[in-house]
């Protein structure tokens, strides 16, 4: 820290070189992110003050977090779901296997039983809760394999995870199959629809994932992904409200004497943010954002197959998998575990960016195709 402070004008502009040099929204194509929606960026800045961790000197804000909750639960078939706002999928996962091992306090050795497609954040929840992680692998479409999971499940299990709208493919597990086997087993049932909470049940035929599926313990959505709310923000729903308790701490000192959340102090920003989204937009608003998505997808899948490329597996939600070779220069692709080319085609990637990405892949094919046949022709000679 320097002794001397600048003035304003300096700061920013020092701040705005730097802003510059992070990757332009236009170019990337990897990210489960996006550009906030502007209603949600000055709501932000409205309670950009506010802190939930001490809510009774915010209880506005506290309300707000409430609307939000009763919101999002009634989008998953349970408006009387508990929960609070997390800080992203990773926080929501990790409180979720917390309360599981808290139901199990008997259990000396635990450990879960999750899909081979379930997020890294797992990883760090196991190591973090001193827990065994037993993983089982896909089985059609890139979707868990049902009756190896009910295999993999012991005395021991905790907690069964299924993922709805998975990291890599954007495929949803069976989760009325994973719910029916947590019940009879014993064990609790959370499911990670950090990404596809804000995307499945505004499909035409939406895939059951939520509340309606019985045995359904807890879930976890991230409106800073496909709810264009401000990052970071994350739910946290759970059916019974009254689970979240065993997480209680005492806070002797802070207008509330208990505290559940992992975060002492949690920003209200982000959460006014997400429920100003989801106030505007309605169901409406975000059907329309959706079904917008999956026709970029669409045409994203058909422009690389006429490239050469080869879609792994059809696309349920806006995200796309490839095989047959790499993305063109200047764009900000990634890469599954198994090396397949992923692209999450989010509401910053429009109709245009998709036809510049698809020019760019098609004279890179091209080259390419340019270039094996001058060296398989050199070789023939």
């Amino acid at each position: 820290m320097e002794e001397k402070g600048c003035n304003r004008e300096e700061a920013i502009s020092f701040l705005a070189g730097l802003r510059a040099e992070d990757v332009h929204p236009n170019q990337i194509l990897s990210s489960m992110c996006t550009i906030p929606h502007p209603i949600a960026v000055a709501v932000h800045e409205m309670f950009s003050a506010t802190n939930l961790g001490d809510p009774g000197l915010f209880p506005g804000t506290l309300k707000v977090e409430e609307l939000l909750i009763r919101s999002i639960g009634e989008l998953m078939h349970l408006a009387s779901a508990g929960g609070y706002s997390t800080s992203g999928g990773t926080e929501s996962n990790l409180q979720a296997i917390r309360i599981a091992k808290k139901l199990k306090p008997e259990v000396e050795q635990p450990n879960i039983v999750v899909p081979e497609s379930v997020h890294f954040s797992f990883d760090k929840t196991c190591d973090m809760l001193g827990l065994a992680m037993r993983t089982v692998p896909y089985g059609k479409n890139y979707t868990v394999d049902a009756e190896k999971m009910a295999e993999r499940i012991d005395k021991n299990t905790i907690a069964v995870v299924a993922v709805a709208g998975t990291t890599e493919y954007g495929m949803v597990d069976d989760v009325p199959a994973v719910a029916e086997i947590a019940c009879e087993s014993g064990c609790f049932c959370h499911v990670d629809a950090a990404f596809g909470g804000f995307v499945i049940p505004f499909l035409p035929d939406p895939a059951p994932f939520d509340f309606a599926v019985p045995g359904v313990d807890s879930i976890s959505l991230d409106p800073h992904k496909m709810g264009l709310a401000t990052i970071p923000c994350g739910c946290l729903l759970l059916r019974d409200p009254d689970v979240v308790s065993c997480l209680n701490v005492d806070t002797p000192y802070l207008t509330v004497k208990k505290q559940y959340t992992l975060a002492g102090t949690r920003p209200g920003a982000d959460v006014a943010g997400a429920y100003a989204v989801i106030k505007h937009l309605g169901r409406e608003g975000f059907r329309s954002m959706v079904a917008g998505c999956m026709e970029n997808t669409r045409k994203l899948v058909a422009g690389m197959e006429a490239c050469g490329f080869i879609r792994v597996v059809n696309p349920i939600m806006n995200v796309a998998a490839f095989t047959g070779g790499n993305a063109p220069a200047g764009w900000t692709v990634s890469h599954t575990r198994a090396g397949h080319l992923r692209i999450v085609v989010m509401p910053h990637v429009t109709r245009d960016v998709i036809e510049a990405f698809l020019a760019d892949a098609a004279s890179h094919s091209t080259i390419h195709k340019a270039a094996s046949s001058s060296i398989n022709y050199t070789i023939r000679r």
